[in-house]
């Protein structure tokens, strides 16, 4: 067991490590104060720079890396910001990585490419109304007619909703009960029959768009049809990866944090000297420094042991759930070692707190993890709808 990373990774990191620090702070900071999100010529530069689907297979023009190496560029974007790293995020553990798994070949060949050139940005489209924890209750309908796919409903919480060019739609494609009817089918904007509610106004993930997505009978190809009915255990296993990516965009918040307050309390004075020089401040610079560190290997191991490139439910859950509350307490942490200038909007560290918070609420908040948790390590799941 070798937790080193190659020099290829290495390189990869530092690369994307420079391009964002070096490019991307003043673009997070106008989509944090305008909330919008990423323009569509910082979009396709990330395509032409090779950013996006990175571990999307080469004929589909991606560069055919590994997911931890999609990963670890992932997380240099996002400690810039979640505005910024979305479209990378959506590319590279998002649905893209559903299509590519399970989807028609015809639909790989015309999404994928786009995709990773930065023309287009997919996102997905699973919670409703009453449906979010109990996924399985969703009452979004997909009835096949020919070789169309007709989808009536509407979807809540779409991050993405109104600005991306298409959306994977967890849909009821059979009248069977719970999971068994469910798959999913790839929707493009411009649809007919296609619309959006009003724009969310979230306590973080500001120019990350976010709205209700209305499907009146809207008509698709057979072709996008990505898993048919009986397909949401595929759908699940792909969605693994997916918490992998979003316990990465929480991580990055908390090394951001770190890397900030650390070298704040070297220069900020107070009693005469530097706040690094206090012992409570070096305790608390080593305790958020353990739970980054453990977070992140966590991430890593989840990818690492993943079996046909796909973590399972335990290691991607466990991932999850950690890194989603080391981001929210090592954030806090950081905000309080800074005190005013933490709370303060001239800086990013109030950002990355309410951003923290998100992560451990989308994909799957954090006591649902723990309760597939408890489902892995007993080896089965357990009916929340039973008293």
């Amino acid at each position: 067991m070798d937790f080193r990373m190659t020099p290829q990774q290495c390189e990869l990191r530092e690369a994307a490590r420079r391009f964002a620090s070096e490019q991307l702070p003043e673009v997070a900071r106008e989509l944090e104060e305008d909330d919008r999100p990423l323009p569509e010529t910082w979009l396709r530069r990330f395509g032409e720079l090779g950013f996006l689907g990175l571990n999307v297979d080469a004929r589909y023009g991606g560069m055919g890396l590994g997911n931890l190496e999609a990963l670890l560029v992932l997380e240099e974007f996002a400690k810039i910001s979640a505005a910024v790293a979305f479209p990378l995020f959506e590319s590279v553990c998002g649905p893209v990585k559903a299509i590519e798994r399970f989807g028609h070949e015809t639909l790989k060949q015309h999404i994928l490419p786009r995709v990773c050139r930065g023309e287009l940005v997919v996102a997905i489209a699973m919670s409703e109304a009453d449906a979010g924890t109990a996924l399985t209750d969703l009452k979004t309908r997909g009835e096949i007619r020919g070789d169309r796919v007709v989808i009536r409903g509407t979807k809540r919480w779409c991050s993405g909703g109104g600005h991306a060019g298409a959306y994977l739609v967890y849909c009821r494609l059979s009248d069977e009960p719970g999971a068994k009817g469910i798959g999913a089918v790839l929707v493009e904007a411009g649809a007919q029959g296609l619309s959006f509610g009003a724009p969310e106004r979230l306590m973080g993930f500001r120019g990350v768009s976010s709205c209700d997505v209305i499907l009146d009978n809207v008509e698709v190809p057979l072709e996008n049809l990505v898993t048919p009915a009986g397909g949401f255990g595929k759908l699940m296993e792909a969605f693994d990866l997916e918490r992998c990516g979003n316990a990465t965009m929480g991580l990055a918040q908390a090394v951001a944090a770190v890397e900030d307050v650390t070298a704040y309390v070297q220069e900020r004075q107070q009693f005469g000297r530097a706040l690094v020089d206090f012992q409570a401040v070096q305790i608390r610079l080593a305790e958020m420094t353990m739970k980054v560190e453990a977070a992140r290997l966590l991430i890593h191991r989840a990818v690492c042991n993943a079996a046909e490139g796909l973590p399972s439910i335990l290691d991607s859950s466990v991932a999850k759930c950690f890194a989603n509350e080391v981001a929210r307490e090592v954030a806090g942490a950081a905000l309080q070692l800074m005190g005013g200038y933490g709370y303060s909007k001239a800086y990013p560290m109030e950002r990355r707190l309410r951003d923290a918070w998100g992560w451990g609420i989308a994909g799957g908040a954090i006591d649902i993890q723990k309760v597939n948790i408890a489902a892995a390590m007993v080896g089965r799941r357990f009916n929340q709808r039973r008293s």
